[in-house]
């Protein structure tokens, strides 16, 4: 007997410890995998999860850089989620991080134009405790970047944009700038306005995103609830939340966790339970076998694992594309931006997010008051290949242009993150091509930010597909499970049910 089936048997034997032996393994250690795991050992199953790298969280995660202000703990990219979001605010109670990443007591978002003629102008949007749509009518009417009969124009526009179902499938084959135009949107109303938020939440400026998504954002962020697009984001390490204490709750529950560890086929038995074979993994890998299986990887991945029939059409899987985010990390010797955020029009520079207390970087004796910027920019197919000398000749000039105190500032580091393939691309036609969690294969389901959830490519869209996998298993299976988002179920197709 080699140690491989040793190793195999015991994989095996993990559901034994459950009355009924149900067992499960889901494929992929992000946010999607790991909302699986939890709520399928919440009821009861006993669950293998599997991750190829060594950590979990997929693509919002972070690591150690020495820099010469003192070892920064990075975050790969800017992450935030919307009051509105109310899957990821359960993860992040469920995994005990809620009191880590809190929302703004109301949505204030500074908006600095430098090319104004006048010089550097500051608008905001912001909210009033007004119901909707009256909650940002004062913040409109006020709005410098725009002129006031854009302001009038914008805020019709919003009121058609209310009007729209964005799971109406006639709108996602069109695109978003079509139908602004058609609403009497100026440029200038796109840029400083609809794009400043779209361009955020959709990963995709107007005309390269599906008006349905778009419908979605604006509809369910800023015109459901008066309080609905109030911001939040991590105030510690993307990866103390997604990583640390993701597998302190995963452990607690009763999953076991497999890093670095791969699969590399899921097959049907004659008997209809699943198998997952493996490879790499701190025993070499070998084989698991289990009633259900998730697959909670990436389109590209999911579609080399999926067995013959699991889907009519397994190749649109290939045909979602994918969108890059750049992310620009800039350690200045001295502080330069007062407010934990702001957003820019007129620039190249989209948000930029103070990360000097979240990144320890306060906390090095030879910090020396040195303020850590993060500048994430969405939607950067233009700039994603740049080299970084270039980058750093295209954009320091740039923050200096909107913090007038960072022109007097040295900068200490200077160092660039890259997601090729951060999002699925949100473009017209999108919908047609996202799975539902449900496949052909009894027992075999499919989770991530890319499947059908009604979102875009956002954490929320990943916790969601997660706990519709999870419900569609335990379904499937005859587990009782009280989904922890009641309104979740009533969204799930009855092909996923």
């Amino acid at each position: 007997m080699t140690s491989r089936t040793t190793r195999t048997e015991r994989r095996s034997a993990h559901a034994a410890g459950r009355p009924d032996g149900a067992a499960a393994v889901v494929v992929g250690g992000g946010l999607a995998g790991t909302t699986t795991a939890l709520a399928l050992a919440d009821a009861g199953l006993s669950v293998t999860l599997l991750e190829s790298r060594p950590r979990l969280g997929g693509l919002a995660f972070s690591f150690r850089r020495p820099s010469p202000a003192g070892e920064l703990t990075v975050d790969n990219g800017q992450h935030v989620y919307l009051r509105c979001c109310t899957a990821y605010q359960w993860f992040l109670r469920r995994i005990d991080g809620a009191r880590l990443a809190p929302l703004q007591g109301k949505l204030d978002v500074p908006v600095l134009d430098p090319g104004h003629r006048e010089g550097l102008r500051l608008g905001r949007i912001r909210r009033t405790r007004l119901p909707v749509p009256l909650h940002l009518a004062a913040s409109l009417a006020t709005y410098p970047h725009l002129s006031p009969a854009e302001r009038v124009r914008a805020g019709r526009a919003a009121l058609a944009l209310k009007g729209l179902d964005p799971m109406d499938p006639a709108l996602d084959g069109v695109d978003f700038a079509t139908w602004l135009r058609a609403q009497r949107q100026s440029p200038r109303a796109v840029e400083a306005l609809w794009d400043l938020v779209g361009v955020a939440t959709l990963n995709a400026t107007a005309d390269e995103a599906s008006l349905g998504l778009a419908a979605m954002v604006f509809k369910t962020g800023l015109l459901s609830e008066p309080g609905a697009a109030d911001i939040g984001w991590a105030h510690v390490p993307l990866g103390e939340l997604h990583d640390t204490l993701a597998r302190a709750a995963l452990d607690k529950a009763g999953v076991r966790v497999e890093p670095r560890t791969r699969a590399t086929s899921v097959t049907r038995d004659p008997d209809g339970r699943w198998s997952v074979t493996t490879e790499s993994g701190p025993h070499g890998g070998g084989r698991l076998d289990a009633d259900a299986v998730v697959l909670a990887v990436p389109q590209r991945e999911a579609h080399g694992l999926l067995p013959e029939g699991a889907l009519d059409d397994p190749g649109r899987l290939l045909r979602i594309g994918t969108a890059p985010i750049l992310n620009l990390h800039v350690v200045y010797d001295r502080p330069v931006l007062r407010k934990p955020f702001f957003a820019a029009i007129g620039s190249p520079v989209q948000w930029v997010f103070d990360r000097t207390e979240s990144s320890g970087l306060s906390r090095h004796p030879d910090a020396a008051g040195s303020q850590y910027l993060a500048v994430s920019q969405s939607a950067a197919h233009d700039d994603i290949d740049r080299p970084v000398a270039e980058l750093r000749s295209r954009y320091l000039p740039e923050l200096r242009r909107l913090l007038p105190a960072a022109r007097g500032a040295a900068v200490r580091d200077f160092f660039v993150t890259r997601e090729r393939t951060a999002t699925f691309a949100p473009t017209p036609g999108v919908g047609r091509l996202r799975p539902h969690a449900a496949t052909n294969a009894p027992g075999l389901w499919l989770a991530g930010a890319w499947t059908a959830t009604g979102w875009p490519a956002t954490m929320e869209s990943a916790v969601r597909s997660g706990l519709r996998a999870a419900d569609a298993a335990l379904s499937h299976l005859g587990r009782p499970y009280e989904n922890p988002l009641p309104a979740l179920r009533e969204e799930i197709p009855k092909e996923a049910a």
